[in-house]
């Protein structure tokens, strides 16, 4: 099983291989206050996919859960749309800020992962816009620095910003104040309570349980009717 099931698309409500998976990610989040303890006034999740870490880490650190999202439940996942442009538009109308829970905070942001950084570029400067202090970025997984083959349609690497940056080169780009990944340790850690041997984190380490495409080619479907 690939463990990107666990931290991206499974349901929180789900059970997989033994574990709750709201569990695993609440876990993923206290191991991130353990990893780096952060000066704060709130801990905010990027919704919904932060919700369960942002919970494990308020809980871990004892700093206040409060949200400054509020989300559309018409738009879905924005990393999904084939150009940067359309990506863009839909992180500007997805989410929207809750100033009055933002204004003069320092905020640890809480996501499951980051593939191309549009979304959270966008969101890091919105809460600076509404007056954040401070934007402390806390992520629920490793980098994501190569293509994962059994589920999340990237088809090129480079297409990755942790591919070939370090977490300060990240962090710039983004413009947080700071910025942590969940370690690979942590994560062995969180799923030894499973009931499986080995798990797939290609994506995290590119190395994969058995061997992969050397090409990967755009589905035919994007394409347009004409060719």
């Amino acid at each position: 099983m690939c463990v990107f099931e666990y931290i991206y698309f499974a349901r929180p409500d789900s059970v997989l291989e033994g574990m709750s998976v709201h569990k695993f990610r609440e876990n993923a989040g206290r191991w991130l206050a353990r990893q780096l303890p952060t000066d704060a006034d709130i801990v905010a999740a990027v919704p919904d996919s932060g919700v369960d870490a942002a919970l494990g880490y308020s809980k871990e650190s004892k700093i206040p859960y409060d949200l400054v999202f509020t989300k559309s439940k018409y738009i879905g996942r924005t990393f999904i749309q084939n150009t940067q442009n359309k990506r863009k538009k839909l992180v500007a109308l997805k989410l929207n800020p809750l100033k009055d829970s933002i204004k003069d905070k320092k905020i640890v942001l809480i996501d499951d992962s980051i593939v191309r950084g549009t979304t959270l570029a966008n969101l890091v400067k919105t809460l600076r816009k509404a007056g954040a202090k401070e934007v402390h970025l806390r992520i629920a997984s490793p980098a994501f620095i190569d293509i994962c083959y059994f589920g999340t349609d990237i088809d090129d690497k480079n297409s990755l910003i942790a591919n070939g940056r370090s977490v300060e080169e990240i962090r710039k780009i983004i413009g947080a104040d700071s910025l942590e990944y969940l370690s690979i340790e942590n994560l062995k850690e969180i799923v030894k309570d499973c009931n499986m041997e080995d798990f797939c984190m290609g994506c995290f380490t590119g190395k994969y349980p058995i061997e992969v495409p050397k090409e990967i080619k755009k589905d035919r479907f994007e394409e347009k009717i004409s060719k």
